[in-house]
């Protein structure tokens, strides 16, 4: 058993720095140097591996695992999902259906704002709520490149909006691993949803305003808010209501279908008296009775159409299969659909200390991939039947499989490489170090408590991993502090989604769906402050939940 060390050098300030430093090195690899991505990564994951064992004193054979196994979840469930999801897209593009579809979404309304709306936040969030996983990302920026957006706006922008969903994502995954690191009951699951749902919906009217702005600027906000509101608002109170009164578990599928539905039929009753025509920033408008020659112009047969849209709707259907447990523990069987492999020498070997957890805790370090159940494999099945239904040969889907591989190799090193060194930071008690650094904070916890969750999805690219490393950590601080529990588990999680948007899995997805690969740092330039501010107004709200009425009204008492 190695007992983790939070303070390695007796300086916490150094301590923290070094921890910090895989970090550092990754982000300003993309952001400010200009390495390619992969290079930073692996960059990133050697300073990771070097600093755990030789500062934080974990033994080399610890790190080796703890990095394998890191890239061994990067290989079965972002990467996975990735290339099952672009080759499906590739499929589509091949099959003409592609343009198809977003012609139809046209037919909607051609106002690039309004179609940014749709597609990015919209249809987004119903993917983040299925499957999570880069999944939003990789569809809407696909999506948005086909209709004439630039790479950059069309990965940046996915990015900004695949933020306010995520907290339930994957069929509400990030709350289910949150309760199971505090509390580990029923009704604390409860309780945490709801907090969460207390948070969240503030930003679910905001980002999509916020995104509207980062494409159009307040001046071209102003002429499609009413329809932007509608989108927000929609999305907000099925996402309040659901998470208080049901659970986790379709808060974002249910919000998204219906702020959809509601938006387009909006849209049938009022429109902007300007239209954006086209994909690029600074565009000027024209008059509303001109875009109409140019949309009709581009309708399509209703077969055609529907053939366009049924991959995505059988892909929606299988997701929705695939998240229901009682299907997963149908083909889930142990031995051979079901790896369950606890990793020797890191399994229980790792054990946590005070102040992260109130009592010594050994970490788990075991590998599951259900072959079948997985994300991914939804997916590619929902591909190769979309595949057959359009008339694709079994070799024409081989080649395309094997071209889209290709294409992907380097973005999977770069996920590989990251994943490696956020589970080094994990196992080592790096990530507890710079956790515990913004808890030196007094009465401003509340705010910064809410910046570690950022940081933690910055570093593990998921919400739900951010509440594993951090979620018992909150807990115990608030109590030190005198603060709700309740109120720090949940602000974990929610200032975790805005730390979405700049973690290097995320960029990468991005990168490829838009066909902007080598481009990561300019994206992270890109969605880095929009990340920034958008975690600390989350911040501002939960110091608001702590200390001011009637915001402390709000805060959930199980």
């Amino acid at each position: 058993m190695w007992q983790q060390n939070y303070n390695p050098t007796g300086s916490p300030a150094l301590s923290t720095l070094l921890a910090a430093l895989p970090v550092l090195i990754l982000l300003g690899g993309l952001g400010f140097f200009h390495v390619r991505a992969h290079l930073a990564a692996i960059a990133g994951m050697l300073a990771a591996f070097a600093i755990a064992m030789f500062v934080f004193g974990m033994p080399g054979a610890m790190a080796g695992k703890a990095a394998l196994f890191g890239g061994a979840w990067a290989i079965t469930v972002p990467c996975w999902i990735i290339l099952n999801t672009m080759f499906l897209y590739k499929l589509t593009v091949k099959a003409g259906l592609f343009q198809v579809l977003q012609d139809s979404i046209g037919g909607v309304t051609n106002d690039r704002r309004l179609q940014l709306i749709l597609i990015a936040f919209c249809f987004g969030a119903f993917f983040e709520g299925a499957a999570g996983g880069g999944t939003p990302v990789a569809v809407t920026g696909a999506m948005l490149i086909g209709l004439g957006f630039h790479p950059l706006a069309a990965s940046g922008l996915s990015l900004i909006a695949n933020t306010a969903p995520v907290a339930y994502g994957g069929s509400g995954t990030p709350i289910l691993v949150l309760n199971s690191v505090t509390e580990n009951t029923d009704s604390y699951l409860l309780a945490l949803s709801a907090m969460v749902g207390r948070q969240l919906p503030f930003f679910s009217v905001i980002v999509p305003i916020w995104l509207v702005m980062a494409f159009s600027g307040w001046r071209g906000t102003k002429q499609v808010l009413p329809a932007v509101l509608v989108a927000g608002f929609s999305f907000a109170i099925p996402q309040f209501l659901i998470s208080n009164y049901h659970g986790p578990w379709v808060v974002d599928m249910v919000s998204a279908m219906i702020s959809m539905l509601l938006v387009v039929v909006f849209l049938r009753f009022w429109h902007p008296k300007q239209v954006w025509l086209s994909a690029q920033p600074g565009s000027h408008t024209v008059p509303w009775e001109v875009a109409q020659a140019h949309r009709k112009a581009n309708q399509h047969d209703r077969n055609r159409v529907i053939a366009a849209w049924a991959p995505w709707v059988l892909v929606s259907a299988i997701l929705m299969l695939w998240a229901w447990k009682t299907w997963k523990g149908v083909i889930d069987i142990k031995g051979i659909s079901l790896i369950d492999y606890p990793i020797d020498g890191l399994h229980k070997m790792v054990e946590r200390v005070a102040p992260v957890v109130a009592e010594p805790h050994a970490e788990a370090a075991v590998f599951k991939f259900g072959i079948l159940s997985s994300i991914g494999t939804g997916i590619l099945i929902a591909g190769l039947i979309s595949g057959l239904i359009m008339k694709f040969s079994p070799r024409e889907m081989l080649k395309t499989y094997v071209e889209t591989f290709q294409s992907l190799k380097y973005s999977f090193i770069t996920i590989f490489a990251m994943l490696a060194l956020s589970y080094v930071t994990r196992y080592s008690g790096m990530d507890a170090t710079m956790g515990l650094a913004m808890a030196n904070t007094g009465w401003l916890y509340p705010f910064f408590g809410t910046l570690i969750g950022w940081l933690g999805v910055a570093l593990t690219g998921t919400d739900a991993g951010s509440n594993a490393l951090f979620g018992s950590q909150q807990q115990i601080t608030a109590n030190q502090l005198g603060l709700s529990p309740t109120l720090m588990a949940a602000a974990n999680s929610s200032g975790g989604v805005m730390g979405k948007m700049i973690d290097a899995q995320s960029i990468v997805v991005a990168s490829v769906a838009t066909n902007y690969i080598g481009k990561e740092g300019v994206i992270l330039r890109y969605v880095f402050w929009h990340s920034i501010a958008l975690a600390s107004l989350v911040g501002v709200l939960v110091m608001l939940q702590a200390y001011v009425p009637p915001f402390t009204h709000m805060v959930v008492k199980p």
